[in-house]
């Protein structure tokens, strides 16, 4: 039983860091064609650390920018730390994106085209470190958020079917 535990955390270790959600933002998928993500660090408080070990955030409001060659996300709620006094922090400030120059510069000239915009689809926990996947979007019109979800339904009304038949 023993070797068991073992091995199992001899496997775990061999994988890396493992990746622990702390918020994600459907509604991003829902509203926006998702083209590229990048993977960034945040910098952060320590009360925002808190928080979001206390899984006490949204992205659905955030969208990220770039602005003099740094990448910032803006009006992402992180909740202020229940225990936390004076030194807390602002729920919904600016928190700067760390990632590399040839991506920042990447990012910032598809940002720049027509129709495209920069949103958070992901904040979680690797190893240590936060992180948040963000998203190079282009906004769908009405017609194309029906499709998608007339696409969904028709496809688990399919897997159901399947299911049934498999059963009978």
């Amino acid at each position: 039983m023993a070797a068991k535990k073992a091995a199992a955390k001899k496997a775990a270790a061999d994988d890396g860091p493992q990746k622990k959600l702390i918020a994600s933002n459907k509604r991003a998928r829902h509203d926006y064609y998702i083209d590229d993500t990048w993977e960034a660090g945040i910098v952060l408080t320590g009360t925002e650390v808190k928080s979001l070990r206390d899984r006490g955030a949204s992205l659905i409001d955030g969208y990220c920018y770039v602005d003099g060659g740094e990448v910032w996300m803006d009006n992402a709620h992180i909740a202020p730390y229940v225990q936390g006094t004076w030194t807390n922090h602002a729920a919904r400030r600016k928190r700067k994106l760390l990632m590399h120059k040839q991506e920042i510069v990447k990012l910032a000239s598809k940002s720049r085209e027509k129709g495209y915009t920069i949103v958070p689809l992901e904040m979680y926990f690797l190893g240590s470190h936060a992180k948040v996947l963000i998203g190079l979007a282009r906004g769908k019109k009405e017609w194309d958020k029906r499709q998608t979800l007339r696409e969904k339904q028709d496809l688990r009304e399919a897997q159901r079917a399947m299911r049934q038949r498999e059963i009978a």
